[in-house]
């Protein structure tokens, strides 16, 4: 997959605009012969391990002409992760933050004008490395650089406005003449390298406790959030993490979370939105059981798969149980009552008369009223999941049409992202 200049971007108008007027007026030019254009590489940054939290971190760089001709100027941008800062801000570079967008975390970049000729054939370094610094968030961070004789564009990203630097400038000083070798290892006009912080992340997954009777639908709400004090950072078109779900003997699945993929009817690998997750972050996984019979002491589990997590020095957290506590019930009747155990208030309709009946139930009561309708729709299946941490939910509530309704637009919002993730959970 190709990566993005770090420069600010134009906007994709802007860039259709120039496209098309471009084609016009060479449709309408005399064959004229244009000046070869400039051919620029960046060399292989090596990995940078051993950093800590808080300490600087050099990072040098080379930069090649392979043309034949002097370029006269060049800016070189350079963006990382945000696990890492600009230490120094030089005097010819302009900083500024652009904010995540598609498959890219947030970055922070700076461009640097080099207003000095490279000669063809010749390495360059900078006088000096680039100087960052690892934050306290610092884990697995990349560093970006990369080198154009345009002039980086406004951003369409919504990124702060460019800040110029205060510091002495950074300057640009031949290293020697390049070899075949170098040739060849100068071959993009970007390159990434890796920068390792000894750092932790604690995954965390808490689990759901569920009261119900046999016959009601149920909402187990698992969570896994990063406790840091690191971010995780996998890779672009990589999930975070992959957790587990078992369910609980007695209990099947009437709706399981978008970024989930089944196993089997009783075992499903659930991805992340993203390629990254920030301390305080994760996900909360909604699933939507039935309570089929009673299980005394039916127990589902959930745990970490997928890849590594040598980071993660805590494992007292990385399983969780959902439990479900299952009345004998009315299996044979046609609804399904149920109340939340967080003061909420729940709803049944019976899917077999020509009315149906809601009740409220707080504290323990529980009041009703007749509706008018030909017949009853039962809208737990439909509800969409509002994520949080709920360790013991109770019962879901049965929507009315418009609320599921609502609830499927909302719901149809986050196909691509999920497509897109569950493919990444069933591949670890």
């Amino acid at each position: 997959m190709t990566h993005p200049l770090p420069g600010r971007r134009l906007s994709r108008a802007a860039i259709g605009v120039l496209a098309a007027a471009a084609m016009t007026g060479l449709a309408s030019m005399p064959a004229v012969a244009f000046a070869a254009e400039p051919d620029l590489g960046v060399g292989p940054i090596a990995p940078i391990t051993g950093a800590h939290p808080g300490s600087g971190v050099d990072v040098p760089f080379s930069v090649l002409n392979k043309g034949t001709e002097d370029v006269d100027k060049v800016w070189v941008s350079y963006s990382v992760t945000s696990g890492l800062a600009a230490a120094d801000k030089y005097g010819n570079c302009e900083y500024h933050t652009e904010p995540s967008y598609d498959e890219a975390p947030e970055q922070s970049v700076a461009e640097c004008a080099f207003d000095q000729p490279l000669k063809p054939g010749v390495v360059y370094v900078p006088d000096k490395p680039i100087g960052l610094k690892a934050g306290d968030n610092a884990l697995h961070d990349e560093v970006n650089v990369g080198i154009d004789t345009t002039e980086p564009g406004d951003s369409d990203g919504g990124g702060s406005e460019p800040v110029p630097g205060t510091g002495a400038p950074l300057k640009l000083v031949e290293k020697g003449q390049a070899t075949d070798k170098d040739r060849a290892d100068h071959d993009k006009l970007y390159s990434i390298g890796e920068v390792t912080t000894e750092n932790t992340a604690d995954f965390s997954l808490t689990g759901a406790e569920l009261d119900g009777k046999v016959g009601d639908k149920v909402t187990a709400s698992v969570k896994f959030t990063n406790k840091g004090p690191a971010w995780v950072y996998r890779g672009l078109d990589q999930s975070a993490t992959t957790v587990d779900i078992r369910i609980p003997e007695g209990t099947s699945v009437v709706k399981a979370h978008d970024y989930c993929d089944a196993v089997s009817k009783t075992h499903y690998t659930c991805g992340t939105s993203q390629a990254w997750v920030n301390k305080d972050g994760g996900e909360t996984y909604p699933f939507v059981l039935r309570i089929d019979k009673a299980v005394e002491g039916a127990k589902g589990k959930v745990s970490f798969t997928g890849a590594e997590r040598s980071f993660d020095k805590n494992p007292d957290n990385d399983t969780a149980d959902i439990v479900v506590n299952a009345g004998a019930g009315d299996s044979t009747g046609g609804s399904s009552t149920g109340g939340s155990s967080t003061g909420g208030s729940s709803t049944a309709g019976s899917s077999t008369g020509g009315s149906s009946t809601d009740g409220s139930t707080t504290g323990g009561s529980s009041t009703g009223a007749s509706t008018t309708g030909g017949s009853a729709t039962d809208g737990v299946a439909a509800q969409s999941a509002t994520g949080g941490d709920l360790a013991n939910t109770g019962s879901d509530s049965t929507l009315p049409m418009v609320g599921a309704s609502v609830a499927a637009l909302i719901a149809g919002g986050g196909i691509f992202y999920a497509v897109r993730r569950r493919a990444a959970a069933g591949s670890n």
